[in-house]
């Protein structure tokens, strides 16, 4: 009675293609019962970090690394985490000095970004959070440190920062000039080391994370939680870069990695670096077939057995054909996906890259304002409209690339310079032996 489209039931995490893992909240451990959480670990400039504190971060990085909180690798990063809250709160005073506002909107949309990169709906971080013993304060605490932060620079760099009309012409043409070379698309993280004695200690925990890395934890995952870059927030995404373009170290790495691999930790001024290799190709040439697309998803209540379906799944398979039938554009699509789980436009999709092939073919046939059949998983149907079909050189350079670059640049550099100036002159008093940090 009901058809089931094996080679495709992968349709629905392309659809809504990941930037990471999802997290895993029954594998993570509910918080600790209160003994020695309250413990100060460091004061900084006379604000307080405790052992709660990192026990709170290290939940939520297991959270999303999909770890046991009482995992003795998760345990192991302690060190690391007192000294990346230690660099938050610096970060947090200067911006509250500065009076850089944060407001509970930008948190907001933060929060539906990441949810967005991660394939998740509308309010599921936030859920995972609690169910995994984790105060949603965590990650706001996290995020509004890095909003400010970047608010910060930016007010720092005041209209110097923004590049004048002669230097956008002048790289634009430089970069015009270099068409056909080889081009590469990179994320990063960035572990800051400014005291020369902790240089062993960052290095075994950038090991470590590399570890993780190449074991399955996100990508993304990790720079947000860890990385001291501007990229973080942006869940270490560089864009796409020439190797000239990267320090000289990690360019020698990236120009002979494999898309898709992990480097190990690199030696780079400040501090470590680790980066992933996602894609290569030829500097201003990349055609591709866009599609723009409209998506209908309609859930099961419980997985599919296709020899006994249940009510609902009949339901809503009748549901879908008759969608099918009656759809004539694409703003019935849209208006058929109100309450859906999913959203209905699922971005711009690359042909090219799409997966299995028995999906790329079948969107490769849509005609333009036709719905696709009912496509049916175990859990549950999706209905797929091509709203507009183009080709376009993806790897075109423009003005607004290039300006965006070079305000990229300026920002990170002044960022690691401020980083600097402002654990030269903390007052950051250790109290505790372990986990060991270097007195500013």
């Amino acid at each position: 009675m009901v058809q089931i489209l094996r080679p495709l039931a992968l349709i629905l995490a392309l659809v809504a293609p990941l930037a990471g893992a999802h997290a895993q909240p029954g594998r993570a451990a509910p918080a600790p019962a209160p003994g020695n959480t309250n413990r100060i670990l460091a004061v900084v400039n006379g604000d307080v970090i405790t052992r709660s504190d990192v026990q709170s971060r290290r939940r939520l990085f297991a959270l999303s690394a999909g770890l046991r909180t009482e995992d003795s690798a998760a345990a192991g990063l302690d060190a690391q985490i007192l000294r990346l809250l230690i660099d938050e709160r610096l970060r947090l005073q200067e911006v509250n000095r500065r009076r850089i506002a944060t407001s509970d909107q930008e948190i907001a949309e933060a929060i539906s970004s990441i949810e967005e990169r991660n394939g998740m709906t509308r309010g599921r971080l936030l859920e995972d959070l609690r169910r995994a013993g984790v105060e949603p304060r965590v990650m706001y605490d996290q995020l509004r440190v890095q909003i400010g932060w970047g608010r910060l620079l930016r007010a720092l760099l005041g209209p110097q920062g923004e590049p004048s009309p002669t230097e956008v012409t002048e790289a634009l043409t430089a970069a015009r000039a270099r068409i056909g070379e080889a081009e590469f698309q990179v994320s990063e993280i960035f572990i800051p080391v400014d005291n020369p004695a902790q240089i062993a200690e960052a290095q075994a925990f950038v090991d470590d994370v590399v570890g993780r890395l190449r074991r399955g934890l996100a990508f993304p995952v990790a720079a947000t939680q860890f990385s001291q870059a501007q990229t973080a927030l942006q869940g270490g995404d560089l864009g796409w870069v020439k190797a000239d373009q990267l320090d000289p170290a990690v360019a020698r790495i990236v120009t002979q990695m494999p898309p898709g691999a992990v480097s190990s930790a690199i030696r780079v001024p400040g501090g470590w670096q680790i980066v992933a290799l996602r894609q290569k190709r030829e500097s201003g040439r990349d055609n591709a077939t866009l599609l723009n697309v409209r998506q209908v998803y309609l859930p099961f209540t419980s997985p599919l057995n296709p020899q006994a379906p249940t009510a609902q799944q009949i339901e809503v398979v009748e549901r879908a054909r008759a969608l099918q039938a009656s759809a004539r554009n694409c703003d019935a699509m849209e208006a058929a996906a109100r309450g859906s789980p999913r959203p209905s436009d699922p971005g711009p999709i690359r042909l090219e890259q799409v997966n299995p092939p028995q999906f790329r073919e079948l969107l490769a046939g849509l005609t333009p304002g036709r719905a696709s059949e009912p496509i049916i998983a175990p859990e549950g149907i999706i209905v797929l409209m091509v709203c507009g079909r183009e080709t376009r050189n993806l790897a075109e350079i423009t003005p607004e690339q290039i300006r965006a670059q070079l305000v990229r640049d300026r920002a990170e550099l002044l960022s690691r310079q401020v980083q600097r100036d402002l654990r030269r002159r903390a007052q950051i008093d250790m109290r505790a032996s372990t986990p060991a940090h270097p007195r500013g």
